[in-house]
């Protein structure tokens, strides 16, 4: 049994670690030389969907746009929208839009009205509307002021006092000849007897007898009755003198307010409901003549008691929705979608102690505003109001929004303010959002697919085609334009691209997601600025990086200490039975790195199978228990076809404790549990990573780069040896995009990338051993670490035959 075997085949060549951007594909000196990009690029299947979303005009076909942040779903969405609706210009397709404005209400002022205009016309409606206030100030105290009405109601008034100076004068005279004198008073008439011209006094009157008593007293309440017919007389003389009054001031209200309302209803001879409205505010103006009669043409409402409100109220326009500056169909974007910004709000002010309101404080949001075009949201945002959710799925189903306190959906107590009258509403609804948001709506609300039945996958990948390399050099170019930065020569766009396909995680591909690569763009200008250069270079790219990385890397920085420290106990050399380094990513959004794991093995006689010490603790997920539970099913196809399995194997992350997920580890765990089966030692300056499947084929995984470089800068730091590398999935090749000190490494021969396809290529490179191929006879080659496998296992079994008791 040798100590070494070749592993030269199993080298990764150095051409394959990294792909390199060809200079030939970039025929430019520098990004000023080409053209801003102007296409959308590596979206295709999510730009058809939108295509057709857009261009299907039937209720139900909202758009969802799933996709990773960054794919440029938002920017996307609507430079697609933009470009939809001039098409539709072009073709001929015409577009009204409108303007909403509340009016009061004169049936029930709670209740204020709606009215629908052309747009633009919200504003001259609210404009007419005050300048027929103002003229209707001015016409009427001018005409209840003028000489000619005041002459009138002095005629009125003469004609009253004629009338009544003649009845008390008539009324004096009777008095007169009965000897009696009507005397007035606050509580009413008296009559008064008069003996020779003078009033008869109580005493007097006592004195007299009986029959002169009664018979005055005939006279006066005879007189009474007079009196009282006179002063019925005068009541109805002054309800005709007021009623005259009132008819000259009705006629001198209809001519002052002729021409002003004459001008506006002219104006709004084809909308009915305006006219109606107009038509109330004349008879309302009729009825409040006295309001106008108090004021002058520059009163404000704040002259007025506070309490009383606006007494011309009634007269105000409050545009709603205002789309006299929209060109087209609105395009809203709500980036915080709560209740009010969604379904608008009634503003209330305190007045004497109490809150009021009225139809001038109604407030739009943004599903008014979108009426008649398009509403962009994001689902997350939506989700995490309450109750906007179900509120916009009820606008969707009944096609009208009605102003209301969200309080009161929820069942508390409000002040008591006003109920809107419905406005209709139409728009084409595009939320923006996970993939996970989008299945568990699919799964869970049952209105949500008869509501959005188009989804826009958004691709976080796309093929590296000429093409696409040509058109991400020119995005290059836009953002440049765009953000106002030094221009890019060719090595720096490479280095961009080559960024891009090592983000993208496969050398066939390039990454889809423009917003960290537009953040690079930025960061890269910034150190050639620094570096006072006029040129964005590939050394600023690197810089860039390079700088990015150490802001975040300081976690990683930490477990490389403790791992040199001796804290985190990982061996880089020397070789050990049971004991594998295995490599693991963590993940914290907008960074990752990878750090080796001591994985090790136990394997003693019984049954239980293979033991997951991180599942017993409960620190495992399912899909690495799964990967572990593979492993029975390798090791009793591989080796228990002539005898049962038994064997108890325990196997352990060591020195983790906060969880394991996944399963790239699963080869790496059986590599460990081989070697301890076999007593075989394992080299602890190769890392594997790698999943395996029952027939002991190394499955690809991801993050190998990751992986890689944390197992390259643990060994750099402790001391390159030359032996030291990492051995990955066949299939993972495609997938290197390596550090440039980590291949410059590789080309010394300093590190080493291993790449198999099975378990046995894998054990051979770890043990130095030949793995051994099953024989006619199945059994395996004499010195083979199958062999020394098969024959721990045999002698497992003859022992097991001696136990009657079962563990």
């Amino acid at each position: 049994m040798g100590e070494f075997i070749n592993t030269e085949k199993y080298s990764v060549p150095a051409e394959k670690l990294r792909w390199i951007c060809p200079e030939n594909m970039l025929q430019f000196a520098c990004t000023e030389d080409i053209q801003p990009l102007r296409d959308f690029i590596g979206q295709d299947r999510a730009i058809d969907a939108i295509k057709f979303g857009l261009s299907l005009e039937r209720a139900g076909y909202n758009l969802f746009l799933t996709g990773l942040t960054g794919t440029g779903k938002a920017t996307t969405v609507k430079e697609m929208l933009k470009r939809f609706l001039i098409e539709k210009k072009e073709k001929g397709t015409k577009y009204h839009s409108y303007d909403w404005c509340y009016v009061y209400n004169f049936s029930d002022p709670d209740q204020p009205k709606i009215l629908k205009l052309l747009q633009g016309g919200g504003k001259d409606f609210q404009n007419h509307m005050e300048r027929l206030l103002k003229r209707l100030k001015e016409e009427i105290p001018k005409t209840f002021g003028s000489e000619q009405h005041n002459k009138r109601k002095q005629d009125i008034m003469e004609e009253h006092q004629r009338l009544y100076q003649n009845a008390m004068d008539e009324l004096e005279n009777i008095a007169k000849t009965k000897n009696l004198m009507v005397q007035l008073s606050p509580s009413g008439a008296i009559v008064i007897p008069l003996v020779d011209g003078k009033p008869l006094s109580r005493e007097d009157f006592l004195s007299l007898q009986k029959d002169e008593k009664d018979a005055i007293e005939a006279k006066r309440l005879e007189m009474m009755r007079k009196v009282e017919e006179t002063y019925t007389r005068l009541r109805e003389i002054e309800k005709e003198i007021s009623e005259k009054m009132r008819e000259l001031d009705q006629k001198a209200g209809e001519f002052a307010i002729a021409n002003p309302f004459e001008e506006i209803i002219a104006k709004y001879r084809e909308y009915p409901e305006i006219l109606h409205f107009l038509e109330e505010v004349k008879k309302y103006t009729l009825s409040r003549l006295d309001l106008f009669q108090q004021v002058s043409p520059d009163f404000q409402p704040s002259s007025f008691p506070i309490g009383h409100g606006d007494p011309f109220i009634a007269y105000k326009v409050n545009v709603f929705v205002d789309n006299s500056s929209t060109v087209g169909p609105p395009i809203i974007f709500e980036p915080n979608p709560n209740w009010f910004n969604m379904f608008g709000r009634i503003e209330r002010k305190a007045i004497m102690g109490t809150y009021m309101s009225d139809h001038t404080m109604i407030k739009s949001g943004a599903v008014h505003l979108a009426n008649g075009g398009y509403l962009l949201l994001n689902i997350r945002d939506v989700l995490m109001n309450a109750g906007v959710w179900e509120g916009l799925k009820r606008v969707i189903k009944t096609k009208e929004i009605r102003v209301e306190d969200p309080w009161e959906q929820m069942g508390f107590i409000t002040p008591q303010g006003m109920r809107t009258q419905p406005m209709p509403v139409e728009f084409k609804i595009i939320v923006m959002g996970d993939d996970s948001i989008y299945q568990l709506l699919t799964m869970y609300d049952e209105d949500f697919w008869e509501m959005f039945k188009v989804k826009a996958d958004f691709d976080s990948q796309m093929e590296k085609t000429a093409y696409n390399i040509k058109a991400y050099a020119c995005f290059i170019s836009s953002c440049c334009k765009d953000e106002k930065l030094l221009p890019f020569d060719r090595c720096g766009v490479a280095k961009i691209i080559e960024h891009a396909v090592r983000t993208a995680g496969d050398q066939e591909k390039l990454s889809a997601r423009f917003g960290p690569i537009k953040d690079l763009i930025i960061e890269s200008d910034h150190w050639a600025r620094v570096s006072q250069s006029q040129i964005i270079k590939g050394e600023h790219v690197e810089k860039a990086i390079r700088e990015k990385i150490h802001r975040l890397d300081l976690i990683a920085e930490h477990i490389r200490k403790m791992i040199l420290e001796g804290t985190i106990m990982v061996d880089v050399d020397g070789e050990v039975v049971g004991q594998v380094n295995g490599l693991s990513v963590y993940d914290f959004g907008i960074f990752s790195f990878g750090r080796p794991n001591r994985i090790t093995a136990k394997t003693f006689l019984g049954k239980r199978g293979v033991i997951n010490i991180e599942r017993e603790s409960q620190l495992s997920g399912r899909i690495h228990d799964k990967g572990v539970l593979i492993l029975s099913g390798y090791l009793g196809w591989k080796y228990a076809q002539d005898k049962p399995l038994s064997l108890s194997a325990s196997i352990c992350f060591e020195q983790s404790y906060s969880g394991v997920e996944g399963d790239s580890a699963s080869s790496t765990e059986l590599y460990a549990i081989l070697s301890s089966l076999s007593g075989l030692p394992i080299k602890q300056y190769i890392a594997v990573t790698g999943s395996v499947n029952q027939k002991g084929e190394v499955q690809p995984i991801g993050g190998v780069n990751h992986k890689i470089e944390g197992f390259f800068d643990v060994c750099k730091e402790k001391g390159l040896t030359g032996k030291q590398g990492v051995m990955i999935p066949h299939f993972n090749i495609r997938h290197l995009m390596l550090r440039e000190d980590v291949i410059q490494a590789i080309n010394k021969r300093a590190f080493h990338i291993y790449a198999v396809k099975s378990i046995d290529e894998g054990i051979e490179i770890l043990t130095g051993v030949h793995a051994g191929e099953r024989l006619a006879d199945d059994t395996y080659p004499e010195g083979t670490v199958n062999y020394f496998v098969d024959k721990r296992l045999k002698e497992y079994a003859e022992r097991l035959k001696g136990y009657t008791v079962s563990e």
